[in-house]
């Protein structure tokens, strides 16, 4: 386990492709998709905590600590980033991991592999990607990759620098990544790791694939 990075799960979103709510709180293989969630992260980090707004009552039974964003509006995901960073910094953390609350089968290599990338990078800044054809909607690179911008590695020491950014308008991950000198690491798997419920029909097809 390496204690020195810390998890962040990002479940600040509005869910609204599925009516609204909390995605990570719907069922998936007769328990909670953020369960799986945790399980995946829990051996690859030293804690972990959780990005969401509103009652954290909603999420006591997991025994996580509940980050709310800390600048409103429901500004994306970089902001869970912010919340995720600056609680890492209070414990000492210099790198965190961020996952997403809806995604439940990305790798049980995920830090492993983004720490390799990130072994000669001053502030480690490396973002999840996989090859075109794998994902369907999420942020192309100009090598072609598709990036996950809620998997990635970030440091603590760049908070301040993303804070501003965010008070300055910024919405996009990867704008701020690659003016920092981001990288990927490519996750080249049979079945996309990073499938992600958006939809009814994305919590169908999980069930499926969570079947078999």
């Amino acid at each position: 386990m390496p204690t020195d990075v810390l998890g962040v799960i990002l479940a600040g979103g509005q869910a609204t492709r599925m009516g609204g709510g909390d995605k990570g709180l719907l069922d998936l293989g007769g328990r909670p998709i953020l369960a799986h969630v945790i399980d995946r992260l829990a051996p690859q980090v030293g804690a972990m905590a959780l990005n969401a707004n509103g009652d954290p009552a909603r999420f006591e039974a997991f025994g996580l600590p509940v980050l709310p964003d800390p600048i409103p509006g429901f500004a994306g995901p970089l902001v869970g980033v912010l919340a995720g960073l600056d609680w890492a910094a209070g414990q000492g953390a210099e790198t965190i991991v961020i996952v997403a609350a809806d995604t439940p089968f990305f790798p049980t290599d995920l830090v492993t592999h983004l720490r390799k990338q990130a072994s000669d990078m001053a502030h480690p800044l490396v973002l999840a990607a996989t090859p075109r054809g794998q994902a369907e909607t999420k942020s192309m690179s100009g090598s072609g990759l598709i990036r996950h911008p809620t998997f990635g590695l970030w440091p603590t020491a760049l908070r301040h620098d993303l804070r501003a950014a965010l008070m300055d308008g910024l919405r996009k991950v990867v704008l701020w990544t690659d003016k920092h000198g981001g990288r990927e690491a490519v996750f080249d798997d049979a079945l996309d790791p990073f499938f992600n419920v958006n939809t009814p029909e994305d919590l169908d097809a999980a069930r499926r694939r969570a079947e078999v």
